[in-house]
């Protein structure tokens, strides 16, 4: 075989492998510090992408469990800006609409403070509001109880009440037992039970509910509602939200506002998809400092290993298989960076997800795309290196040994 058909060593897939870890092995500090950049911005981005999207299935689980067929009528402003009252009748109206299923209600009690015990000075209200409420309420506003007992037709005649988790809070009442009682506008009240945080009635956890009849016969409350609760076909609620104005005050439907709780829960979900965007931005800037980094380290190690580049050409590598072994390094480092980022970033949300009671939601297009990022940017950052040591000629590059 004549010198002229002579052809260079083929290199294999394992020999890229283990030509490109020979400079990770040599320099495991260095190699572990480049990566280190590109573990931290995989890691942030595939935690807050985590973490965003384990927030919203807790949400769409809440939203689901409570539905979003929840309308609420309160009073709103009379043209004069004096704050508006609904109808006796409004309720018994209301409840007329055809696609209307449940509707309950509660009555702000006007003057009727709400304290621990008589010696607390009567400007230290903690933010509680006295409420007249229905029997029906927890089931028409999905909200639960944390303990004790709802109030029922027998105890809703008698002095007998249920806390918010905030009211109870304020009032240093943990549990509800035969011998707490409060102080409701003058009057002893006995704590029945205390309601969980209720999500779609956010109005209940200051509050202490009391029967409609004794907040009548007790407390002077005049029987007019302040909220009324509906729940409707899911197919109708719209329908229904365009009519409950008019029903619950035929007079004037001016005067009344119509809400629907679960668009304010929506809104929360959207704000925090706008505020994942901006972390996403943060991650993504700290993946482009990483990749800076793994480039200078590609550099430096191109000039450290002239000797190493000039030996090898010298004994027939070509300028391919030099750009080749480059290349993979530059890929390898950043590789273990995005798969340690992505093992880091998916353990933060589990951890933090499970702290937070949500269910584990880790997005598999957050892990591969962050891995798919780190190889692209490690393509990028190592392509110049690479290209600049494949240029250099065995007597050029041993001449500086």
């Amino acid at each position: 075989m004549t010198a002229g058909t002579l052809q260079p060593a083929r290199m294999w897939p394992g020999d890229v492998l283990r030509v490109g870890a020979v400079g990770l092995r040599t320099r495991p500090l260095r190699a572990f510090l480049s990566a280190l950049g590109i573990a931290i911005g995989i890691a942030a981005m595939v935690a807050v992408v985590g973490v965003s999207s384990s927030s919203r299935a807790d949400l769409d689980r809440a939203l689901a469990a409570l539905g979003t067929n929840l309308l609420t009528v309160s009073p709103g402003s009379t043209l004069t800006g004096d704050k508006a009252e609904l109808p006796l009748e409004s309720e018994a109206m209301v409840a007329r609409i055809a696609p209307v299923r449940e509707v309950s209600a509660t009555g702000l009690v006007d003057g009727a403070k709400v304290y621990r015990t008589g010696k607390i000075p009567k400007t230290e209200t903690g933010g509680i509001a006295a409420y007249a409420a229905r029997t029906d309420l927890r089931a028409a506003t999905g909200a639960r109880l944390r303990s004790g007992v709802w109030l029922n037709a027998a105890t809703g005649r008698f002095p007998a009440t249920v806390l918010g988790s905030t009211a109870a809070r304020r009032l240093g009442i943990g549990h509800a037992a035969p011998d707490v009682q409060v102080l409701i506008g003058g009057r002893w009240f006995t704590v029945i039970g205390i309601l969980e945080p209720a999500a779609l009635a956010p109005e209940l956890d200051s509050a202490a509910l009391v029967g409609w009849d004794a907040a009548q016969a007790r407390l002077g409350f005049d029987g007019h509602p302040t909220t009324i609760y509906t729940r409707s076909a899911e197919a109708s609620v719209e329908d229904v939200r365009d009519v409950l104005g008019a029903t619950a005050n035929p007079e004037a439907p001016n005067e009344v506002e119509v809400s629907r709780p679960s668009d304010a829960l929506a809104a929360k979900k959207a704000a925090g998809e706008a505020f994942t965007g901006l972390l996403l931005g943060l991650g993504a800037v700290a993946l482009l400092v990483g990749g800076v980094g793994v480039a200078n380290t590609m550099v430096i190690s191109v000039l450290e290993r002239r000797s190493e580049i000039g030996l090898r050409r010298s004994l027939g590598a070509t300028r391919g298989q030099i750009r080749t072994q480059f290349l993979a390094e530059s890929l390898l480092l950043s590789a273990l960076g995005g798969l340690g980022g992505a093992v880091v970033g998916a353990s933060v949300t589990a951890v933090y997800a499970v702290y937070q009671g949500w269910p584990v939601v880790i997005p598999a297009w957050a892990v591969l795309g962050g891995v798919a990022a780190t190889l692209l940017i490690g393509a990028v950052a190592g392509l110049y290196p690479a290209i600049r040591a494949s240029r250099l000629s065995p007597t050029e590059a041993l001449a500086t040994t």
